[in-house]
């Protein structure tokens, strides 16, 4: 174990870096907003379409992987729902707890870091991972919250739900990507070199803005937000594990690259959804903070206990 913490160390003391610089204001909420955005709009979108076209559409779309990683996600998501109804909670908080408990950060911290630790032959099963993630949970959640909040289902939801993925630049990248590789060209020259160039700085970026925003959250309603994060870090990468290696048998490495996705803190973009509908924010915020503090520890040693 002690070896590969000692290669996520690095990218947990960028995390901390940022943490100290927002904690001290040398950099500002402000400032933190900026990065995230160059980071979410132009340096991870080119990392991602830049993997993305130069793959094939095998490469991601592997049907046993994309099954196991539903099958475990789904499993995890009815648990915590169902935690949260025998707590009398309301539909539309429910599912927002369920979110938490199994969106991971795998377009800022899964996309760079996964990569870097497990080589690029892992970016097409990270990327699945990332378009389930959001096409699949985030459009759930919309529907959940819709219909907990009108009693109906809007005719105008399938637009709003469309439009959300189009504004999402991650989706758009990764749309784009594929497209290209579908015409089996290589990207010429300078545009692959400058997906590189830009797509370099995704990985400091994206981690210094992790940790720079987790300076603003605060520890509130820590049971809670304890019960998810156990849900994140242990329930969830179990669940996919015994799904990948057990039910769908997917290939050992395909496996451990969906048990290590699984296995990443609470996402930021699920804190943007819980502002974005009034709901259930001191939770989210807190168990983002709490699961990424503890996946210092609980990642490297999912990694080491996986095989190979």
């Amino acid at each position: 174990m002690l070896a590969i913490f000692l290669q996520t160390l690095p990218f947990f003391a960028v995390i901390g870096l940022g943490f100290l610089a927002g904690k001290r204001g040398f950099f500002p909420p402000e400032a933190t907003a900026w990065l995230t955005r160059f980071v979410f709009y132009f340096a991870l979108s080119a990392l991602i379409f830049g993997f993305a076209a130069n793959m094939s559409l095998a490469e991601i779309f592997d049907l046993r992987a994309a099954g196991a990683y539903l099958w475990g996600t789904s499993l995890v998501y009815v648990i915590v729902l169902a935690v949260a109804f025998l707590r009398r909670l309301p539909l539309d908080q429910a599912s927002m707890e369920a979110q938490v408990g199994v969106i991971g950060n795998t377009g800022f911290l899964g996309v760079p870091m996964l990569v870097l630790l497990l080589g690029t032959q892992a970016a097409g099963t990270i990327i699945l991972v990332l378009v389930i993630d959001l096409i699949v949970f985030s459009s759930l959640l919309t529907v959940i919250v819709t219909l907990a909040r009108q009693g109906r289902v809007s005719w105008d939801l399938p637009r709003v739900i469309a439009m959300g993925l189009l504004r999402n630049p991650m989706i758009v990248a990764t749309a784009a990507g594929l497209g290209w590789a579908a015409t089996g060209w290589a990207l010429p020259g300078p545009v692959d070199a400058f997906m590189v160039l830009l797509g370099a700085a995704a990985t400091p970026g994206a981690l210094f803005a992790i940790g720079a925003s987790l300076a603003t959250s605060r520890a509130e309603r820590p049971l809670v937000a304890g019960w998810l994060t156990v849900s994140k870090l242990l329930l969830h990468p179990l669940a996919v594990g015994v799904a990948a290696f057990f039910l769908f048998r997917t290939d050992p490495f395909t496996a451990k690259v969906l048990v290590a996705a699984a296995a990443l803190p609470v996402a930021g973009n699920v804190y943007i959804l819980a502002q974005h509908f009034n709901l259930a924010v001191a939770r989210v915020s807190a168990s983002i903070l709490i699961s990424t503090l503890f996946s210092v520890v609980t990642l490297p040693l999912i990694l080491t206990l996986l095989p190979g």
